[in-house]
């Protein structure tokens, strides 16, 4: 009878590790793990998932997007070819977790959050990142309180009439109506990311960029990624 439950025993343990084993070996669509398709681009069922934790008031975060807007052609070539998917997950991080609490970060995210909820994600972004890293930190400009800044909810609300955003988009941003979502999602990125921007992609993971740095420093990040 011992014998028997011995052997039992390692039956019972041998399954466990089995299961275990497969279950690590079962990979999760990219579909269930991403937090909304909107804020991706690239094929959904793409092999290699890069994840983007960014706040558009961190200049390191805009000088790494702004790279890949700059070469956005030869960019959508490259995730294409590798069959990369990519997610933008945006929030106020500086607003939530910085030193400075800057109110631009969380006015930031409201734009692009209601931009969103009118199908303009992409189109509002790109005006985003593109116009403060021209405005500001390109020649790192301190914005004046007295002008149209990114401490003005009207400088957000004049980004998105540049993309054919109208009435019921500033009524959006002027409500604060998408502040509950992107609270959220500031809370989900602080258990996840460390410092801002935040990348991972499949195994590997990294934080910073520098904003001298180049569009062959951004595939640098996403070469890492693709050997891990």
């Amino acid at each position: 009878m011992k014998k028997l439950a011995r052997i039992l025993g390692i039956i019972a343990v041998a399954s466990v590790l089995i299961f275990a084993i497969i279950s690590s070996m079962v990979k999760t669509p990219n579909v269930e793990k991403v937090w909304d398709p909107a804020t991706t681009v690239g094929n959904l069922d793409a092999k290699n998932y890069f994840i983007v934790y960014s706040d558009i008031m961190c200049p390191y975060c805009v000088a790494f997007e702004n790279a890949i807007f700059e070469n956005e052609e030869n960019f959508e070539n490259y995730i294409e070819t590798n069959d990369i998917l990519v997610e933008i997950r945006l929030s106020d991080y500086l607003y939530e977790f910085g030193e400075s609490h800057p109110i631009s970060s969380r006015y930031s995210a409201l734009g692009t959050y209601c931009a969103k909820n009118e199908g303009k994600f992409w189109d509002y972004y790109r005006i985003a990142i593109t116009t403060v890293w021209n405005d500001y930190f390109k020649n790192n400009v301190k914005p004046s309180s007295s002008e149209l800044n990114p401490n003005h909810k009207e400088y957000w609300i004049k980004l998105g009439e540049k993309v054919e955003l109208g009435e019921k988009f500033a009524n959006c941003v002027e409500n604060d109506e998408t502040l509950d979502e992107i609270i959220t999602n500031t809370r989900k990125t602080a258990n996840l990311a460390s410092g801002m921007p935040f990348f991972k992609f499949n195994r590997f993971t990294s934080s910073g960029f520098d904003t001298k740095n180049s569009y062959e420093d951004v595939l640098m990040f996403f070469q890492a990624g693709l050997e891990s």
